[in-house]
C-alpha cells in the first residue's frame, strides 16, 4: 500500500504499517473507539513499529495519523466506566496500568530516531492529543480538534502530556488547555505554533508526505543524529550538548553521504546518498 494511501479498511491490526520508499506510514485503526491507545494490543504495536523503524535505515521519516474521523481519542473512556484493563483494581493496580501501559508510547516515541510527523485528521483528545504533541512535526485537517481534556473526567495528564504539552505550546497556553480541558480548532492550533500547516481534510496525507519527502531526500544518518541533539537539547546542559555535537559530528564528517553531499554541491548536481 502506497503512504499516500487511506487505511486499509479490511485489516483488523491495530496499528496500520505502510512503507512506500523512505516514509512509512503508520494508521491507528480502531474505528469502534476512535482510535484509543490504551489498550494493550495498540501499546505493544505503537512500541513494536518504533522499534521496527530504529532498525531499518531504509527509514528517514515517519507519519501517524488515523483511520476514520479521528486521530485518537485517547483513553477508552467506556474502559473507565467498567474499570478495565488499565482502568480497574486498586490505587496500586492502576500505577502499574499506567507505567506497564499506554505510558510505554511516549517512552517508545521519544526513542524513535528518525522525524515523525503527526497528520491530524480528525479530534484529538486527552491521550490523543498529548500522542500529536510526542511527534516533532504536525500538519492538520481542518478538521481537526486538541484537547487536552484529562480534568472533564476527573483525571491528569497520565501520558506525560504535562512534559509534551508546554514544550509544544508554552506554558501559559498548554495550562490554559489543561485547566480548562475546552477544545482548540485547527486554525488556533495553527496560530499557537501547534500545527505548521492547516490543510483541506482530503489534502491531508499529501501535505504530510510532501513535508516527509522534503526531510527524507537528507542523508539518513545526518537526521538521525540531529534528531538525537535536538531531543537531548531539551534537558542536557549547553557544555553536555555541545561535547555531544562535536563527537557527532566527527562521525558524520567520516560519512560517505557527507563527501556525497559536499561533491553535489561543488558540481552543481543532485546527490545521491547511500546511508553510509
Amino acid at each position: 500500500m502506497s503512504a499516500s494511501s487511506p487505511a486499509d479498511s479490511t485489516s483488523t491490526d491495530p496499528l496500520i504499517y505502510a512503507q512506500d520508499g523512505h516514509v512509512v506510514t503508520l494508521t491507528l485503526n480502531r474505528h469502534e473507539t476512535r482510535n484509543a491507545i490504551s489498550e494493550d494490543e495498540m501499546v505493544d504495536a505503537i512500541e513494536a513499529a518504533c522499534d521496527r523503524i530504529n532498525g531499518d535505515h531504509s527509514v528517514r521519516v515517519v507519519i501517524l495519523t488515523g483511520a476514520g474521523s479521528a486521530f485518537s481519542s485517547g483513553g477508552n473512556v467506556k474502559d473507565m466506566q467498567d474499570k478495565k484493563g488499565m482502568f480497574g483494581g486498586t490505587a496500586t493496580a492502576i500505577r502499574d496500568g499506567y507505567r506497564r501501559g499506554i505510558q510505554r508510547i511516549p517512552l517508545a516515541i521519544h526513542r524513535l530516531e528518525v522525524p515523525i510527523i503527526a497528520a491530524v485528521n480528525g479530534a484529538a483528545i486527552g491521550a490523543g492529543c498529548d500522542l500529536a504533541m510526542m511527534c516533532d512535526m504536525r500538519v492538520a485537517s481542518e478538521k481537526a480538534l486538541f484537547a487536552e481534556s484529562f480534568v472533564k473526567v476527573g483525571l491528569i495528564p497520565g501520558d506525560g502530556g504535562a512534559w509534551f504539552l508546554p514544550r509544544v505550546v508554552g506554558i501559559s497556553r498548554a495550562n490554559e488547555m489543561a485547566f480548562t480541558g475546552e477544545p482548540v480548532n485547527a486554525s488556533t492550533a495553527l496560530a499557537w505554533g501547534m500545527v505548521s500547516r492547516v490543510v483541506a481534510p482530503a489534502e491531508l496525507l499529501a501535505a504530510a508526505n510532501e513535508l516527509a519527502g522534503r526531510i527524507a531526500v537528507n542523508p539518513p544518518a545526518a537526521l538521525r543524529m540531529t534528531k538525537k541533539l535536538l531531543k537531548e537539547g531539551e534537558h542536557t546542559q549547553l557544555e553536555t550538548l555541545l561535547e555531544m555535537s562535536a563527537s557527532l559530528q566527527a562521525l558524520a564528517h567520516q560519512t560517505k553521504d557527507h563527501a556525497e553531499a559536499v561533491d553535489a554541491i561543488i558540481a552543481r548536481r543532485a546527490p545521491v546518498f547511500s546511508g553510509e
